[in-house]
């Protein structure tokens, strides 16, 4: 059996680490992906490219890969383009959609020529005067870099007095600060996996922390917040719900799989489509896998899907 998955597969890498803010998150959905495949008997090795560099990935030879990178350099088209540059076939999306998917304010524009829902927003630069930013929006408001996953250097502003610390916490992450409109409500996640038509939307989860605050220790170090999967929604909500997730993957160009963040408004249940996530977190609290069981998908068949979906995406441009 496992000679037959080795020739099946052959030699697979799970590339994991990096060098973003993510890369903690990063270390431990790396270790579990991989535990999952060589649990199903497939040739799978680490890769660490914050320890390695591109020479080395060249010389393991792998058939395929599993980026398992959160966060920049690996989630943000660079680390796909070297791929294809290798001709290694990689999961996720290609190059432009996971550089788009990045990039919270492209993603947006992208969204609205779609027409569909994304909270109102607002970049702020070096001459932005606050104070018009928070009469545009309204307060309470988010404030957080738009190259950034995790819940990294986001925070809800309350008052016009607080918004100048806001973004001076954002802009130690990034060049640019992104301003958003505070949507007061539920929040979910939808689970996306495929690509095209054949994209296809897990159970959704619904995210419920405390105070309202899913900041990055919420998320992946305590157990103060729940999870409810399938989430207690209205059938016909729930099914526009994954229309609009699987309609934003497909926007972008995602493939693979994904991760889409939505919110439901408590005073009209209207729904607003917050981020994707091109490469989602495979940790032990990570949402994906939770929505997979829920859908009878159990972590290791999850990861063998994904591997499954491994692609070289610009592979018709070779030789012309």
């Amino acid at each position: 059996m496992a000679a037959d998955m080795r020739k099946k597969w052959g030699k697979v890498g799970v590339l994991f680490g990096g060098r973003s803010a993510e890369r903690e998150i990063s270390l431990m959905s790396g270790a579990g992906v991989l535990k999952a495949l060589q649990s199903k008997g497939i040739d799978a090795h680490a890769f660490d490219p914050a320890e390695r560099d591109l020479a080395q990935l060249a010389g393991e030879k792998f058939d395929r890969v599993f980026i398992a990178l959160h966060g920049r350099y690996g989630e943000d088209g660079t680390m796909q383009g070297a791929l294809e540059q290798l001709g290694i076939p990689y999961t996720g999306s290609g190059v432009m959609a996971a550089a788009i998917a990045m990039d919270k304010v492209y993603t947006k524009l992208i969204w609205l020529m779609h027409d569909l829902p994304t909270p109102k927003y607002a970049l702020i630069g070096a001459s932005t005067v606050l104070v018009d930013v928070s009469q545009k929006l309204g307060l309470p408001l988010i404030v957080k870099p738009p190259h950034e996953g995790s819940s990294i250097g986001i925070t809800k502003v309350s008052a016009s007095a607080e918004l100048r610390n806001a973004v001076d916490i954002a802009a130690q992450f990034d060049d640019a600060v992104l301003a958003e409109e505070f949507i007061q409500g539920r929040e979910f996640t939808v689970a996306v996996l495929g690509q095209g038509e054949s994209a296809r939307a897990l159970s959704i989860v619904e995210i419920i922390a405390p105070s309202g605050n899913y900041d990055y220790q919420h998320k992946y170090f305590t157990d103060d917040t729940q999870y409810l999967c399938p989430a207690p929604l209205d059938e016909d909500v729930a099914a526009e719900m994954k229309r609009i997730a699987v309609d934003a993957y497909r926007s972008l160009g995602c493939e693979g799989w994904g991760r889409v963040d939505v919110l439901l408004r408590a005073s009209d249940n209207r729904q607003f489509l917050l981020e994707i996530n091109i490469s989602p977190g495979m940790t032990s609290h990570s949402l994906v896998p939770m929505a997979a069981r829920a859908a009878g998908i159990s972590y290791e068949d999850l990861c063998v899907e994904i591997l499954q979906s491994a692609r070289l995406k610009m592979a018709k441009g070779k030789g012309q």
